[in-house]
């Protein structure tokens, strides 16, 4: 049985040994080349399942070789040797399409890991098992902007760069990370999904990197955190924005060494995942404002992928809608939507997208009395002008204060009815934190309120 033959390309010698030696203990056939040149005349006579290039070349750079490969050789994953400390390149060679990137001096055990993620990926892009691919979960839409969605995420799905997912609350920015994770060579690994503002701020140091026994009172065994948890896998990060500064720092660390520390640790350890991150917010701005640091925005926002609101893609809502109907009834057959309320859906804004369509047709269906689903099962009538509800509010002639306070409360109580009093996902409708949207019930009695009901 041929071997899977790898390409090295770097002009010193001795990395050039280094790496050969290691991809033979590997079981692979290594060639090597010390210029661009002499890699392009071994591109040209050999089918390789990986390249290994370094950044600084004599008669080139690494951006070169991957250049050439992007154009000739589509399927073959390149992953970019750079000096110590030399985020900028990384993250260009990232930008330009690199599998992943090692930093100098090289690390055997993360080069043995690189290499066998890009085998896993070579090899899945061989099988393409069509059974596989059937099982994945899917981004529905015909829309021009929902289709080049798509085409990016299986792009994305090649890469190890970190990706960071905007889009509006209720766009589907997890549902896109898992693709990414479930179509890259880390689909076997295991996809961890981490709410940030929901995580108390004492305790997001030992979640994210596990403590040892003793470490603080309560600590009563070992216990691994999200990044030992996500290793090999992926770590989705969503509402990164909430994270406060001092997190930012230990994140942005571990991120660049691929290593944490537990709380109460001495000493560090080797951690394998790749990051995609989320939020509803602008990151930008908030570098801006001082709330989040430049140096982990550049490290998170290497690719940007942006799900289109549901305002973009109103040609996708009646097929959407369907399929969500479909999910609902659990394989009875789901009513018809009359189409007065396919216009309807049509035309409606959706401030929460895919979210609040779920809950609008989840509601449809209770208040049905026949075999179809009207316009007036839908209640958009009432959701677009704010009208009455339970908490509706008359603030005419009340203080500036009491006013406010009103119409915070009704907002909240609206927030938690539209997610069934799920306070984590309400909290990301009304675009706050989950802490801050505590602090809130608590100042205007609504926690009491909904303890003294349960």
């Amino acid at each position: 049985m041929s071997r899977s033959q790898i390409l090295v390309v770097d002009d010193e010698a001795d990395i050039r040994e280094l790496l050969g030696m290691t991809l033979t203990r590997m079981g692979l056939e290594a060639h090597c080349a010390g210029t661009t040149a002499e890699a392009l005349a071994l591109l040209a006579k050999h089918q390789y399942e990986l390249c290994l290039t370094d950044m600084r070349l004599p008669d080139g750079d690494g951006l070169t070789v991957l250049a050439h490969v992007s154009k000739h050789h589509p399927n073959l994953p390149v992953a970019v040797i750079t000096a110590h400390g030399s985020t900028e390149n990384a993250v260009a060679a990232l930008k330009a399409g690199a599998f992943d990137y090692l930093a100098k001096p090289l690390a055997l055990n993360q080069l043995r890991t690189l290499v066998r993620s890009a085998l896993k990926l070579s090899d899945s892009n061989r099988r393409a098992d069509a059974q596989e691919q059937s099982a994945l979960p899917v981004l529905i839409g015909n829309s021009s902007v929902m289709g080049a969605t798509r085409a990016l995420i299986e792009r994305l799905a090649r890469s190890q760069a970190p990706i960071h997912v905007t889009g509006e609350s209720g766009s589907g920015k997890e549902l896109a990370a898992r693709l990414i994770h479930l179509k890259g060579s880390r689909r076997d690994g295991p996809f961890v999904a981490v709410n940030c503002g929901a995580i108390p701020e004492a305790l997001m140091e030992s979640e994210f990197f596990g403590y040892r026994k003793g470490a603080f009172t309560g600590a009563l065994a070992d216990r691994d955190g999200f990044f030992q948890a996500a290793s090999g896998g992926t770590l989705f990060l969503d509402e990164v924005a909430d994270l406060p500064l001092q997190m930012q720092v230990k994140l942005l660390r571990a991120i660049q060494e691929k290593k944490v520390r537990k709380v109460g640790a001495t000493g560090e350890e080797a951690v394998d995942v790749r990051i995609i991150s989320a939020t509803h917010r602008n990151l930008g701005d908030e570098v801006k404002g001082g709330a989040f640091r430049q140096d982990l925005y550049y490290r998170l926002n290497v690719i940007e992928l942006k799900m289109p609101s549901l305002r973009e893609m109103r040609e996708d809502i009646p097929l959407l809608a369907q399929a969500v109907l479909e999910r609902q009834c659990e394989g009875r057959e789901p009513p018809r939507l009359a189409v007065q309320a396919q216009t309807e859906l049509s035309r409606y804004d959706f401030p929460g997208n895919v979210r609040e369509l779920e809950n609008i047709l989840e509601r449809a269906l209770a208040l049905a009395t026949g075999e179809e689903i009207t316009a007036a099962d839908l209640q958009l009538a009432s959701r677009a002008t704010g009208a009455a509800g339970e908490h509706a509010v008359d603030v005419a002639g009340l203080p500036l204060q009491e006013r406010l306070d009103a119409i915070e409360r009704k907002a909240i109580f609206d927030a938690l009815e539209q997610t069934h009093y799920n306070r984590t996902a309400a909290a990301k409708v009304l675009g706050i934190t989950f802490r801050a949207l505590r602090y809130r019930m608590e100042r205007l009695g609504i926690k009491d309120e909904l303890d003294a009901r349960s």
